[in-house]
């Protein structure tokens, strides 16, 4: 197990004394077969035990692997023929928000995702996934592109949060998003988003307004982290796992409030594992919202998406006098 998380040691230390025992039977020429088998079932019984047991602060751990697949990675997989388009034409492109032209099974659409990097130059290039102004600006100009030619759009979102530095606020990042949500409400064409990993505030939302809502099973949506949280409620990010359970920020915390439209399973212990097998789930399941959405008229996807996000939240109390 490359990597592994806290919780997955138990898991990597039972891989690697598994390994060991296959090592010396192969060298010493021993028949271990017992004892392998013996290890195997245990090992097979606590990567069960704990991965059908996650808490919410284990699934924000899981959907912030460096190895789990990005934006990239699913548009390699999941869909054919992609050609990027760049620039907002009014400041310059964000690597962070890449986007262009794709095709998935017979849908012909635009994408546009979050791209995060593995490694130090790639986080500077992507800016970690935190995307600017002159992201939200692009995505939004491919978004009048694809209702121009009644193309359905595509928004995949991983992302810790819209960039807070101070050229991102010199640039007017609130006016950006703010924008998006107004636009993006009115869009005459089908819209799927898919929070991949990380789906935090507001730059998660910026690209996020869509008729169907859909998360991987080990990603989060939230309006702050849980650190964020745990630092403004118990004054320190040691509280984050306990924020992250009051939070319900988790896929099937949110698909049980009707926050999200549905949950892409993940193959055991996260994405990470099998990318192959991810993206397919992934295909798969943008696929059947696509071919539904085709079949509503542009005035039933514009109204079906207006009262989607009017109706979220419940008042409890008294009435107002």
């Amino acid at each position: 197990m490359e990597k592994p998380l806290e919780f997955e040691k138990p898991i990597a230390e039972l891989e690697e004394e598994l390994q060991g025992l296959r090592r010396k039977a192969e060298e010493q020429n021993l028949d271990l077969g017992d004892e392998m088998n013996a290890l195997q079932g245990k090992l097979e019984g606590t990567r069960k035990q704990i991965y059908e047991n996650l808490t919410p602060w284990q699934r924000v751990q899981i959907a912030r692997h460096t190895n789990r697949p990005f934006f990239l990675d699913y548009l390699s997989k999941s869909f054919d023929e992609f050609c990027e388009l760049h620039g907002d034409r009014l400041v310059g492109d964000d690597r962070a928000m890449p986007a262009g032209l794709a095709r998935i099974g017979d849908h012909r659409c635009v994408v546009v995702g979050h791209q995060k990097g593995r490694n130090t130059k790639e986080n500077l290039e992507h800016n970690f996934g935190s995307a600017h102004p002159e992201g939200y600006r692009k995505a939004m100009r491919l978004m009048r592109l694809a209702e121009r030619f009644n193309l359905p759009i595509v928004a995949m979102i991983d992302t810790p949060g819209a960039f807070p530095g101070i050229g991102a606020e010199e640039r007017n990042i609130a006016e950006a998003i703010a924008a998006n949500l107004r636009d993006m409400m009115a869009l005459k064409v089908p819209v799927v988003a898919i929070v991949l990993g990380e789906g935090g505030s507001g730059g998660a939302l910026g690209i996020g307004v869509a008729n169907r809502v859909l998360m991987m099973e080990n990603s989060y949506y939230s309006v702050i982290s849980p650190e964020g949280c745990a630092a403004i409620l118990w004054k320190h990010r040691k509280h984050a796992p306990e924020a992250a359970e009051a939070m319900k920020l988790a896929a099937p915390d949110l698909k049980e409030l009707g926050l999200i439209d549905g949950v892409i399973a993940e193959p055991e212990g996260g994405a990470h594992h099998d990318h192959v097998a991810t993206a397919q789930s992934l295909r798969e399941a943008l696929l059947t919202q696509l071919d539904d959405l085709a079949k509503k008229s542009s005035e039933e996807l514009r109204d079906e998406r207006y009262q989607k996000f009017r109706h979220f939240g419940v008042w409890q109390g008294e009435e107002l006098a």
